[in-house]
């Protein structure tokens, strides 16, 4: 017997149901790396499970919220968002995720909606600041031997 046979119709999964619209994009700001998956929904934005207006610390939530204020808010009323983050430090991940939703927006603009719409977005984001879609390369150079850091060196003295 399989165990299908067993169970009534109303209780399989529905086959037939239509496929739902996501995109998953990423973020990276020196070691923090952020996921975000977009998918059609009701407007719902979680960092880690936490409601975006409840993200800490305040000073950084606002530009966490940067890709949001700048594209209409009908747009994101439309969508779901769900962010995970992890490494690096506070402000690293907040850059990283900040990153990650612009990126989301615009993936999802280009797969599911017109190429207009997304070019629209997409000038709108740069236009404001080129980092919100374009990473940063800089990372920590390695210490090395002969001094406290990268480039300093232990003081030499004669005496």
């Amino acid at each position: 017997y399989s165990f299908c046979t067993l169970l009534p119709t109303a209780y399989l999964p529905n086959m037939s149901a239509a496929p739902v619209q996501r995109v998953q994009t990423y973020g990276k700001k020196k070691l923090a790396i952020a996921t975000v998956t977009c998918q059609k929904g009701r407007g719902v934005l979680k960092v880690n499970g936490v409601p975006l207006n409840l993200v800490q610390p305040e000073g950084l939530r606002l530009k966490l919220t940067e890709p949001i204020n700048l594209l209409p808010r009908r747009i994101f009323g439309a969508l779901d968002l769900r962010v995970r983050v992890s490494g690096g430090g506070q402000t690293s991940q907040i850059f990283a995720a900040r990153q990650a939703i612009g990126k989301a927006v615009i993936a999802y603009f280009q797969k599911y909606r017109t190429e207009k719409e997304k070019a629209d977005l997409k000038k709108r984001l740069l236009d404001f600041h080129r980092s919100i879609l374009v990473a940063d390369p800089r990372r920590t150079e390695p210490k090395k031997f002969g001094g406290h850091g990268a480039r300093s060196r232990f003081t030499k003295s004669y005496r």
